[in-house]
C-alpha cells in the first residue's frame, strides 16, 4: 500500500515538473514576437527562438507576425470633384515594426489602416475629377502611402506600398467612355487611311513625272537623231545632185513621179496641175522622140495658168466676125447663130480658165508659204542638231 502511494506521489511531482518546464520554456519563430506581461504590465517581448519565464507570474500573449502582410480592401465608394460616384479597390502593403505598439496602442491595427485608407481616398479623390481618377494611379499610390505611413508610424506599423487595384466608374459613365474611345479609333483609323491615299497619290505623282520626264527625254533624242539622218540623208541627195550634175531630163523624170502622190492625199477634191508639168511632158518627150507626125504638143503655159494638151487639128479653121472658128461637119461656112454659141462657149471657157489660174495662182501661193515653213522647220532642226552636237561631249 505505502509503495503504491509513493508512486503516485512521485508521478504527480514528475507531472508537476513537466508542467512547470513547459510553463517556463517559450520557443517563438523566426519573424514572430510575443509580449510578456507581469501581474498585468508589459514585461518584454519574446525574441526569437528558446525563453524562459516565471510561470503562473508571466502572462504571455499571442504571436505577432513581424512579415510584411497584404490586405485588400474593396469596394470603397469615393465621390469625385465632379460629383460621380466611382468603387475603388485597394491593396495595401505594411509590416509591424514594433510588436509592443502594434499590441498596446492599437486594438485592431488592420481595421484601423482599412478605415484610414478609406477616408485618406474620399480625401485626395474628392480634389481630381473622373478624368484624372483614371490616369493618376501614381499620384493617388504616392499621396496615400506617405500619409498611411505617417499615420500608422505610432502604431508600429510601416506602410511599405499601396496601389489602386481597379476603379470602377458608373455604368452610363462607362458607355460614353467606350463610345468615346470608338470615335477616337475611328478617328485615327480614317487619319492613318487618308495619309495612306495621299502617300500613295504622292507616289503616283512622282511616278508620273518621272516617267514623262523620261518619255520627254527619249522624244527628244528621237527628234534629234531623226533631225541627224534628215539633215545628212538632206546633205546627201544634195551633195549627189550638185556633184554628179544630174541631168534636167532626170529631174523632170522625178517631178512626174510626184505629181501621183499630190492626188493621194485625203481630202483633195480640186486638183490643179501646174505649168511645170508641160515643161516635164516637154523634157520628156524631146528625150525619148515622141514627136509623132499628126500631133502637137500644146506651148508652155505662162507664169499661173495651167497646161493645155490638145489632140491633132486636121485643118484651119475659119473664123467668123468675132474672131472664133466656125465648124461645120461639111466645111461649109456655118450659120450665124452657131458661130454665135460657139463664141459664148469660148468666153464661158475664157471665163474658166481665169478661174482656174486665179486658183491655181491662190494654190501656188500657198505652196509657197508651206516651202517657206518647211525651211523654216528645217532651219530650227538643223539648229537642234548643232546645239544637241555642241552639248554631245558634256
Amino acid at each position: 500500500m505505502d509503495a503504491i502511494v509513493g508512486l503516485v506521489i512521485a508521478v504527480i511531482v514528475v507531472v508537476l515538473m513537466f508542467v512547470f518546464v513547459v510553463k517556463t520554456v517559450r520557443i517563438v519563430p523566426q519573424a514572430r514576437a510575443r509580449n510578456v506581461e507581469r501581474f498585468g504590465r508589459y514585461r518584454k517581448t519574446l525574441e526569437p527562438g528558446m525563453n524562459f519565464i516565471i510561470p503562473f507570474v508571466d502572462r504571455v500573449k499571442p504571436l505577432i507576425d513581424l512579415r510584411e502582410q497584404v490586405v485588400a480592401f474593396k469596394g470603397q465608394p469615393v465621390i469625385t470633384e465632379d460629383n460621380l460616384v466611382v468603387l475603388i479597390d485597394t491593396v495595401l502593403f505594411f509590416q509591424v515594426t514594433d510588436p509592443r505598439a502594434a499590441d498596446y496602442e492599437i486594438v485592431n491595427y488592420i481595421q484601423a489602416i482599412e478605415q484610414l485608407t478609406a477616408t485618406m481616398l474620399r480625401s485626395v479623390i474628392g480634389s481630381m475629377d473622373l478624368e484624372q481618377t483614371l490616369t493618376s494611379r501614381d499620384r493617388i499610390n504616392n499621396m496615400l502611402r506617405g500619409v498611411l505611413d505617417e499615420a500608422s508610424g505610432k502604431w508600429g506599423i510601416r506602410v511599405t506600398r499601396v496601389e489602386i487595384k481597379a476603379i470602377d466608374p458608373p455604368k452610363s459613365v462607362v458607355d460614353a467612355m467606350e463610345k468615346q474611345m470608338r470615335a477616337e479609333r475611328e478617328k485615327r483609323a480614317a487619319i492613318l487611311t487618308a495619309e495612306g491615299v495621299r502617300q500613295s497619290k504622292i507616289l503616283t505623282a512622282e511616278g508620273e513625272k518621272q516617267s514623262n520626264i523620261l518619255r520627254a527625254e527619249g522624244d527628244k533624242q528621237s527628234q534629234i537623231l531623226r533631225a541627224e539622218g534628215q539633215s545628212q540623208a538632206i546633205g546627201t541627195v544634195f551633195q549627189a545632185v550638185h556633184h554628179n550634175d544630174a541631168d534636167p531630163k532626170v529631174l523632170a523624170y522625178q517631178y512626174l513621179q510626184t505629181l501621183p502622190q499630190l492626188a493621194q492625199a485625203e481630202g483633195n477634191t480640186f486638183w490643179v496641175i501646174p505649168s511645170e508639168v508641160t515643161t516635164a511632158l516637154k523634157t520628156l518627150s524631146t528625150a525619148f522622140g515622141s514627136d509623132a507626125a499628126g500631133q502637137t504638143a500644146a506651148p508652155p503655159a505662162g507664169p499661173g495658168r495651167p497646161a493645155q494638151v490638145t489632140g491633132a487639128v486636121p485643118a484651119a479653121l475659119p473664123a467668123d466676125a468675132a474672131g472664133q472658128p466656125s465648124l461645120t461637119a461639111d466645111g461649109d461656112p456655118a450659120r450665124a447663130e452657131d458661130a454665135a454659141a460657139e463664141g459664148a462657149a469660148a468666153e464661158e471657157r475664157a471665163a474658166g480658165d481665169a478661174a482656174v489660174e486665179e486658183r491655181a495662182a491662190e494654190e501656188r501661193a500657198h505652196t509657197r508659204d508651206e516651202l517657206a515653213q518647211v525651211e523654216q522647220e528645217v532651219a530650227a532642226v538643223e539648229r537642234q542638231v548643232a546645239e544637241a552636237e555642241r552639248l554631245g561631249p558634256r
